[in-house]
């Protein structure tokens, strides 16, 4: 039996590796990437690697085995299809008679188009018979800590979400809950809303870089349309730019809070609190 992690060398894929070596064996974990050389570090620690490609189907040929335990992270080429993409991995884990495949979904709450592709996913995976785990995973403090440049530049925060509020956590948060599926027993078709411990405003996210860089930050709330103009401006694709937008729209409705507790449950520690995340990224 092995663990195997697809999209392994991306952000969230790092962490989960990182987790699961505090937990089993490293001869224990697959992981599964397009480039072996980014992956390097793993192997150097005794994890092993699988090339494979979401745009390939060939290469998932025998990449599983019976009993294996696999973690499917959705793949990020908008522009390539990912319910196809994910479906690849979803009928080479069925073939194999895989224990289980944990996918990393959105909020159940979640009606933007971004949760398309992962309900669209989830469908494929539920009507596949693989027994399951849908880690449905909410924001990530990164999403916004990985993108202060330009917000400590005009001293703005700006967002088309009103006054909603959001409770991310970070990517090691969600790694850690990965981990503890992964490893554990009983979450065989399983579905969990993950979101982080404490919910957030953007008028408080800006107050509290205010407070952290000793900077007077304000919160310009836009509309959506507004917001499209402005990232399409800095060179964001129109569509993402469009998708992005309708993710502030469904803050604004309260879609991204998850109150459920299900993360800090699986993680088996408190989330990560934004303040926290803000300090380390301005450190660099």
């Amino acid at each position: 039996m092995s663990i195997v992690v697809t999209g392994a060398t991306g952000h969230l894929g790092r962490h989960v590796i990182e987790q699961l070596l505090e937990k089993v064996a490293a001869d224990q974990i697959t992981a599964v990437v397009r480039t072996p050389e980014k992956a390097a570090d793993f192997a150097a620690r005794g994890v092993r690697i699988a090339v494979a490609d979401y745009n390939a189907p060939e290469t998932f040929d025998g990449l599983f085995a019976a009993d294996d335990k696999v973690l499917l992270i959705s793949g990020n080429e908008f522009d390539k299809g990912r319910v196809g993409q994910h479906r690849v991995v979803i009928d080479a884990a069925k073939a194999a008679g895989v224990a289980l495949l944990a996918y990393t979904s959105a909020p159940g709450s979640l009606t933007a188009a971004l949760a398309d592709d992962h309900r669209a996913t989830e469908e494929v995976l539920l009507a596949s018979g693989v027994p399951y785990s849908l880690l449905r995973n909410g924001w990530y403090h990164e999403n916004y800590t990985e993108q202060l440049a330009p917000v400590l530049e005009h001293n703005a925060v700006v967002a088309a979400a009103g006054e909603g509020r959001i409770s991310s956590a970070s990517r090691a948060d969600y790694a850690a809950a990965a981990a503890a599926v992964l490893t554990g027993e009983g979450h065989e078709n399983t579905t969990y809303e993950l979101g982080g411990d404490v919910a957030w405003s953007f008028a408080e996210y800006a107050a509290t870089l205010s407070e952290l860089t000793g900077k007077e930050i304000a919160y310009n709330a836009v509309s959506a349309e507004a917001l499209v103009g402005i990232l399409t401006g800095v060179g964001v694709p129109e569509t993402f730019a469009t998708i992005l937008a309708g993710v502030d729209q469904s803050i604004e409705k309260g879609e991204l809070v998850v109150s459920t507790g299900d993360l800090s449950r699986l993680a088996g520690h408190p989330t990560t609190p934004l303040s926290e995340a803000i300090t380390a990224a301005l450190k660099g």
